[in-house]
């Protein structure tokens, strides 16, 4: 299987590998999420905040999605675990939807797994990027 080259900077890998961690060393009902994200990391391009192209899918980024199925928008900005509230589109990276969408750019397309199969979801905009915007550190 040919796997995408995902972009993350320095500071979200960081943190990420700090979240597997952490979660490795609890009881955590989120381990069973951690092994995907990993998976994704171990294939990532690193680089510097300030060279992420700004049309990345990163951490604390707001983006629009379209599913390929139904055609309909859907807007999410991909959280850490503490900070998900999918009553305010906030998904939290160990959702599926979130790692899957993790370091996609503007015109891609993912695939995730859910109950009734497949979802397929093409990356429409990005309407903030932290990094885009100046804002290294949130």
């Amino acid at each position: 299987m040919n796997r995408r080259t995902i972009y993350i900077t320095e500071f979200d890998m960081k943190r990420l590998t700090k979240l597997i961690e952490e979660i490795q060393d609890s009881d955590s009902q989120d381990k069973n999420y951690i092994a995907e994200l990993q998976e994704e990391l171990d294939h990532a391009k690193v680089v510097a905040s300030s060279d992420i192209p700004k049309d990345v899918i990163t951490m604390n980024s707001k983006v629009c999605l379209v599913d390929q199925r139904t055609e309909r928008e859907e807007m999410y900005t991909l959280v850490f675990p503490q900070d998900a509230d999918i009553s305010q589109g906030k998904i939290s990276v160990l959702a599926p939807i979130g790692t899957a969408m993790l370091g996609y750019r503007v015109g891609e397309v993912f695939q995730w797994k859910v109950p009734a199969g497949d979802r397929t979801l093409k990356v429409k905009n990005i309407l903030y990027q932290p990094e885009a915007a100046g804002d290294y550190h949130l």
